[in-house]
């Protein structure tokens, strides 16, 4: 079994991606807040260095200058360390002092590497600010103190000639920036919940606002149906897209109801036609075994044989019958033009079925019961009209060389049955589903409503008719009394 997939309505739809689209906004701007305010802390912390760098370098070629110091050894710049240490506290920085080759002049503070190195700058150190050309170099170190970043630049005189190496720490105190951006983006949270919150309900709204339009049209049109009155839309304020469908809607009205009117009349029709040929099979019916009545009778009556006036009087009682069903029907039809409903009665069914064969030439017709009399509720007239049906679609049924043999059983125990069985042509199975169906015919004549008539009448009489196939050749048709 395939499985259905569910389907989101459109209401939720446009439900979920408003408030996707909210939340992704929040979150974009969530991102772009902490990226700038990242960006603009390294923009600061970069600001401070060069700031604090260039103080430091100022009170360096100041103290150089005034104590003559650009060409001095480590030795004479020790002289003067009390003048350094007192450079670090005003500022609140440390840095260090190297001379050209790389060798310490001044040390407040060194990364581990350089300890390492025996206080000495390394050769890679040494490269980079002779590549850069008097520029400084900067580099991230990473220490048992944690993260800081430092530069080395070169210390120039007045001529533009270095004459040392500083090295220059700067520490970040990032506690204060770090504290300043989580309450930043903690309020900034409060704020996009609350947003957040509206958005919810701003969604709800406006999916309901949008789609309402198109709620209506779906009851309208759950609500149209061919044969009723189905009314057109009108919408207010309708969108563009809404609008055309509404219009589409109600030129869809006025072509269903041109179409029903259509179809009433073209059913009005049929229903006549079809009453018509209903009428005129039921009058037909009696017609042939009146013929057949009247044929045996002329060629086999003798006015002054015996039983004569007994046989005059059976075949007066016989057509007297086929006249009654006739006029019946007739006379239904004229009042409320629709077959007779039963008239239920207690009668004996093996003498109705009996006296119903006997107008059929009896080499052809045979009849046989279990028991000699047998009373059921029959409406006597339409059980004589569901006989002749049964009788004659077996008789038609045989092929032109073959003789026609039909044989009648009843039977009364479990319940009341009776079987009528062809050695006709058969019932194709691709025909099976349509026996009983109104204007069924496997002959070439007649308006095929026998079988449908007789199991219309065997319903009402609180039965059930039923066929199998007759071996080696036929039809057998089965009633069955509940």
């Amino acid at each position: 079994m395939a499985l259905i997939k569910k389907q989101f309505s459109l209401r939720t739809r446009l439900f979920l991606a408003m408030i996707f689209l909210v939340l992704l906004a929040c979150l974009l701007i969530l991102g772009a807040t902490f990226f700038q305010y990242q960006n603009e802390a390294e923009d600061y912390n970069v600001f401070r260095l060069d700031r604090k760098e260039s103080q430091v370098q100022r009170q360096l070629d100041f103290l150089a200058e005034k104590h003559k110091l650009y060409t001095t050894d480590s030795i004479r710049w020790g002289e003067y360390t009390t003048d350094l240490n007192t450079i670090t506290k005003i500022h609140k920085v440390e840095f260090s002092l190297f001379d050209l080759k790389g060798n310490p002049l001044f040390v407040s503070f060194l990364p581990l590497k350089v300890i390492a190195n025996n206080y000495r700058l390394n050769n890679d150190i040494l490269n980079n600010l002779a590549a850069l050309k008097g520029k400084r170099f900067l580099e991230k170190n990473e220490d048992e103190i944690g993260k800081f970043q430092s530069s080395y630049s070169y210390l120039k005189d007045a001529s533009g000639t270095p004459y040392a190496i500083l090295f220059f720490p700067y520490f970040e105190d990032i506690s204060f920036a770090e504290n300043e951006l989580k309450t930043f983006l903690q309020r900034l949270y409060q704020i996009y919940l609350i947003m957040m919150v509206i958005s919810i309900f701003f969604a709800l709204f406006l999916s309901r606002l949008v789609t309402s339009s198109l709620e209506k049209l779906r009851a309208q049109m759950d609500r149209t149906g061919l044969l009723q009155r189905n009314e057109k839309i009108y919408l207010k304020n309708a969108t563009s897209e809404i609008n055309s469908l509404v219009v589409a809607y109600n030129k869809m009205v006025e072509d269903l109801e041109a179409s029903a009117a259509q179809l009433a009349k073209v059913s009005r029709d049929e229903a006549w036609q079809e009453m018509a040929r209903q009428v005129a099979h039921e009058i037909k019916n009696p017609l042939t075994p009146m013929r057949l009545t009247v044929q045996s009778f002329q060629r086999n009556f003798n006015v002054e044989g015996p039983q004569a006036q007994e046989k005059m009087e059976e075949f007066a009682s016989i057509l007297i019958e086929q006249i009654d069903t006739m006029s019946e029907v007739a006379n239904t039809f004229s009042t409320y033009a629709t077959l007779p409903k039963a008239q239920l009665e207690p009668c004996d069914i093996v003498e109705v079925t009996k006296r119903s064969t006997e107008i059929f030439d009896q080499n052809m017709v045979s009849f046989e019961s279990d028991v000699a009399q047998l009373e059921v509720s029959l409406d006597r007239t339409q059980w004589i009209r569901v006989m002749t049906n049964l009788i004659q679609n077996g008789i038609q049924s045989v092929p032109a060389k073959r003789s026609p043999k039909i044989e009648i059983t009843l039977t009364s125990s479990p319940t009341v049955s009776i079987r009528v069985a062809d050695n006709g042509s058969g019932i194709p199975k691709a025909l099976k589903g349509k026996v009983f169906e109104p204007r069924f015919t496997t002959k070439t004549k007649g308006m095929g409503l026998g079988l449908g008539i007789v199991r219309n009448i065997i319903q009402s009489h609180n039965g059930t008719i039923t066929y199998t196939k007759n071996k080696p050749k036929g039809t057998i048709f089965e009633i069955q009394f509940n």
